[in-house]
């Protein structure tokens, strides 16, 4: 098991504060500023801080070394799974268990950063450890 890292852990509370305003600022710059429609400002910002997001996490938060094609496309599938687990969380809170709305989200705003830390520590920025490497001909291992 894995040594608990209590500064990279802060350092992820951090990169996920500004992730978090990054999209709220942006959203709101778009919405208020340039008059968007409430779900096109709020997309964009949701995609801007997904650049924050990653950019912080990789080179600062789990200062990975991981190539950008592995490591983007392995954090977009965590963020996708982030996704997942939020709508079901909200869809079952609300609609199935008949929950208010606010203490739902609150749950998952919760549960989400568990999941993403995990995935993305143990996953999406840890490379691969290469396979051990085959005897010569003729060798046995013993």
């Amino acid at each position: 098991m894995r040594n608990f890292d209590v500064g990279r852990v802060l350092r992820y509370g951090v990169s996920g504060a500004a992730s978090t305003f990054t999209h709220l600022g942006v959203a709101l710059a778009l919405h208020d500023g340039a008059g968007l429609w409430p779900v096109v400002a709020s997309t964009a910002g949701f995609v801007a801080s997904i650049v924050v997001s990653y950019t912080l996490q990789r080179n600062w938060v789990f200062r990975s070394a991981v190539g950008h094609g592995v490591g983007a496309a392995r954090f977009l599938t965590v963020t996708a799974v982030a996704w997942t687990v939020n709508t079901v969380i909200v869809g079952t809170g609300t609609s199935v268990l008949g929950l208010p709305y606010p203490y739902v989200q609150a749950v998952a705003i919760v549960i989400i950063p568990v999941v993403n830390y995990a995935l993305n520590s143990r996953w999406t920025f840890t490379a691969a450890t290469p396979p051990a490497p085959e005897p010569a001909a003729g060798c046995t291992r013993s």
